[in-house]
This record gives structure tokens, C-alpha cells and sequence, in this order.
């Protein structure tokens, strides 16, 4: 018996995403489609990966056939790409809404007074938990690919910042580049933070001034979706981000 149908057989090396899958994949994700051949290949088999290891779990009335769970395991393996099937560890399962879903926040503040309210959200990235994601705004995000949008991007960019154990905006990186990352990465969204405060225009979604964490995951999405807005407002952390994902499809 060949030893690749052996280790398959154990479990060990999954099978590709089929060849009628994938093309309509590509058909339907235009950063997919615009990866040169190596890379588009690569992502295939983090793809693979990404449906051996996830329990993807729709919630009713969602249904998801092979091509949309093939659709969502490559559009969180993107930002995989130069980093690899590493990012995948640490979780075990993706949740999709049908639309954006409601969570219950409760918060005990300075006077020990427990305040309660509802989030709707439309992606959430939980520590060593699932990852969660609105189909509705998937489709939204593959139906306008450059606009500055990417929920799935943006929750596993999350997942990624969180590998070294500290929700921060800085994933794990060779200790000289993560010194690099920290330094551009405060002075932009510091400076951001004060555009916003003060009310003025800014360039990227102003969700990216609520923490250090967010503006990482946002420019992750600008970086896939609307690079040369990135690069025109924080042309450093563009650079960063380019060594991080790869070349911008």
C-alpha cells in the first residue's frame, strides 16, 4: 500500500479540497482568485487543514454545503498564508450565524455596580474558544471585495495576536521584528486614536481606535480589501503587514 494512502488512512494527511470545490472558491473570492499559483496552492492545503481540524457548526436556519464550508476554511486561512497552519492551533471550532447575533455583556465597574447589555455583532474571536462569524456579512464582504471589509480576516487575525497568550496587536514574531511591530504599530494607532477623539476625518474604519487589538485586526482586513488605503494612512504598519500576509493579492 503507497505510504501517502497509509498516512491518509491514519488520519494524518487529509484530502484536498476537490478540484470542482476549489475553482468555485476561486470563482467567488476575488483575493483567492488573484493569488499567483504557488500561493493559491498553499492556501488550498491550509484550506484542507482548516476542515480537518475546525468543526464548522451553522446555526439554524443556515445551511452550508461543501463549496461554503470551503469558502469559509479559506477565507480564515488567508492571513495563514507566510505564517502557516501554526495559526490554527489553540481552538477547535467555527460558529456561523445566518445574520449578525446578539451577546450578553456584563461589566462590574469602579462602585462594585454590575452593569448588563446586549452587542450585536457580527464576528467574535473568543481566548481558546470558538471562532464566530455572521454569513450574511461574509457574503457582504466577497460581494464588495474592496471595500475595506473582511469579518473572517478580522476575527482570525485575533486568533493570531492571541497565540502568545496576550490580546495586544502584536502576534508572535522574531523578537527583533515584534520590537519594530510594537513601536510602528503605538505610534500609528496612537495618533489615530487622537484624530478620532478630536473628531477629525480619518482614513480606515474608526472601529480601529477602540484598542491596540482592533486596529491590528482592522488594518489586517484594509490590508486584504483596500491596501492602498492602508499604505496612504500608515505606511509603516502596511509594511509590517505585507511581511506578515504576504504581497496583497
Amino acid at each position: 500500500m503507497p505510504a501517502a494512502l497509509i498516512r491518509r488512512l491514519l488520519g494524518r494527511v487529509p484530502d484536498p479540497i476537490d478540484d470542482d470545490t476549489w475553482r468555485h472558491v476561486q470563482l467567488r473570492v476575488r483575493w483567492i482568485a488573484a493569488l499567483d499559483d504557488a500561493r493559491a496552492q498553499r492556501l488550498r492545503g491550509l484550506a484542507t487543514l482548516f476542515l480537518q481540524r475546525k468543526t464548522i457548526t451553522p446555526i439554524e436556519p443556515l445551511r452550508l454545503d461543501a463549496i461554503r464550508r470551503a469558502t469559509l476554511a479559506a477565507l480564515c486561512s488567508l492571513p495563514l498564508l507566510e505564517f502557516g497552519e501554526e495559526g490554527l492551533h489553540g481552538w477547535s471550532q467555527l460558529i456561523v450565524y445566518p445574520d449578525a447575533f446578539r451577546v450578553n455583556r456584563t461589566h462590574v465597574d469602579a462602585a462594585g455596580v454590575l452593569h448588563e447589555w446586549d452587542d450585536e455583532l457580527i464576528g467574535e474571536a473568543w481566548d481558546s474558544g470558538p471562532l464566530i462569524l455572521s454569513w450574511a456579512d461574509v457574503e457582504s464582504d466577497l460581494d464588495d471585495p474592496h471595500a475595506g471589509f473582511c469579518v473572517a480576516v478580522h476575527e482570525m487575525a485575533h486568533k493570531l495576536d492571541s497565540l502568545d497568550g496576550l490580546l495586544d496587536g502584536t502576534p508572535p514574531l522574531p523578537r527583533d521584528w515584534q520590537r519594530a511591530w510594537a513601536r510602528d504599530f503605538q505610534q500609528a494607532f496612537d495618533a489615530f486614536v487622537a484624530d478620532v477623539d478630536a473628531g477629525r476625518d480619518v482614513l480606515i474604519d474608526p472601529y480601529a481606535a477602540e484598542a491596540p487589538e482592533e486596529f491590528f485586526a482592522v488594518c489586517s482586513e484594509y490590508h486584504f480589501s483596500d491596501p492602498a488605503t492602508l499604505r496612504n494612512a500608515f505606511p509603516a504598519v502596511a509594511a509590517h503587514l505585507q511581511r506578515f500576509y504576504g504581497p496583497v493579492p
